[in-house]
């Protein structure tokens, strides 16, 4: 760290250390230290922190929850909303917003149907601007071609476009976990080789440029649902991107990809694609690895709905008690799922991977069986073609 303006030294020979007696924002510990200031207030205010999550507390139906310097207070009485902001006020220095319209660059519009929509019309126009693309100019029916595999492409020409690509794969990034996951496997895929880029690359990101266009305005439409708790959806692609002519200079083609979706009330929490982080063997193993993995996120999303329901606050879930099921496409990971029997083939997944076989036992997550053509998460691990990637993107963002 150079020394602060303002502080001039005599000797510049010598290393200086400071003592720093007021945070520096933007530091490495700032955010953790703000967060512990921040924390020691809200207790003062009879506050409980969740035991689940730690950005996360209580008082009665009133819910706080932070993300660095940014905080939301969730109540279904107004009144007490503005109580908790004029106190919090009162013992720390916050500027109100008012009701929540935009929040991290994502604009919440309530529809009469009650119904949320969540958009980010403003980050794809810079997105587009940066790429040099008109939303009246040529559009694409879906973010990915579906003939085409990223590679690392050592003999293709480098990227030269005039345009930065690390800058848009982070807004792209961003763009894709907050309100967009029919766009998770396609930007992840460019996300991928943000070095040593060549032409396929750039092409890519202007293909999923132009899908954004023709999708300016659309975004993720919530409606909750009384009738249903936690659904997952997870599927895999076996060595999808295996590809003979790189294998030796890329080892990551013997790698699955992996996509899930978690549901909450029919509402969709979180999803992801990605390649999975060791080599399987099988379809079968590598379908029981993304299971596993989408069900290692939301065991703790059951446990945060269960304390909620344990403080009487509503969880718009009419269910008296917090279950979740899973789908699973391919028959033997669904063996392994629901039999925990240890077969030659597959006993070394015991240490790793059979985290979720107790709540299998108990009956607190199901496995059911699921027709690939209605897995939602297939459109997360390989491209699609237009008439098979419109119904599943339905179902999901309800457009």
């Amino acid at each position: 760290m150079n020394l602060p303006k303002g502080i001039v030294v005599t000797d510049k020979h010598y290393d200086y250390v400071l003592k720093i007696k007021k945070n520096l924002y933007g530091s490495k510990n700032a955010s953790r230290t703000f967060f512990l200031y921040m924390r020691d207030k809200l207790l003062s205010l009879r506050y409980t922190q969740s035991m689940i999550d730690k950005c996360v507390f209580y008082r009665e139906t009133t819910i706080f929850f932070a993300y660095v310097n940014d905080g939301i207070f969730l109540d279904v009485s107004l009144e007490r909303i503005d109580l908790a902001v004029k106190e919090f006020s009162n013992v720390c220095k916050i500027e109100d917003k008012g009701d929540i319209n935009d929040y991290l660059g994502v604009h919440f519009e309530k529809c009469q149907d009650g119904a949320i929509v969540l958009t980010q019309t403003h980050l794809i126009d810079q997105i587009l601007q940066e790429l040099q693309l008109s939303p009246e100019g040529t559009v694409k029916p879906t973010p990915a071609a579906s003939t085409n595999i990223l590679h690392r492409f050592k003999n293709e020409p480098s990227h030269d476009r005039d345009w930065h690509y690390r800058s848009i794969i982070g807004k792209l990034n961003f763009f894709e976990k907050s309100t967009r996951p029919d766009i998770s496997y396609s930007s992840h895929q460019c996300a991928r080789f943000s070095q040593d880029l060549k032409k396929s690359h750039s092409d890519a990101v202007m293909h999923l440029g132009k899908y954004l266009a023709g999708t300016r305005n659309q975004g993720i439409k919530i409606r909750p649902s009384r009738e249903s708790s936690f659904e997952v959806y997870a599927d895999a692609d076996f060595a999808g991107q295996w590809n003979r002519l790189t294998a030796n200079e890329d080892e990551s083609t013997a790698k699955s990809r992996i996509g899930y979706i978690i549901f909450f009330a029919g509402c969709p929490l979180i999803w992801s694609s990605k390649l999975q982080t060791m080599v399987g063997l099988s379809t079968t193993e590598c379908e029981y690895m993304a299971l596993s993995e989408a069900l290692r996120d939301t065991l703790p999303l059951m446990d945060m709905i269960e304390e909620m329901k344990s403080r009487d606050i509503c969880t718009f879930s009419s269910v008296p008690k917090v279950y979740c099921k899973a789908f699973e496409d391919n028959s033997g990971a669904l063996e392994l799922a629901r039999l925990p029997k240890m077969r030659p083939r597959t006993k070394h997944l015991n240490q790793i991977f059979h985290h979720f076989r107790a709540y299998v036992k108990s009956g607190i997550i199901k496995v059911y069986p699921i027709e690939s053509a209605h897995q939602l998460a297939d459109a997360m691990t390989k491209p699609q073609e237009q008439n098979i990637f419109y119904p599943i993107r339905k179902k999901i963002m309800r457009w």
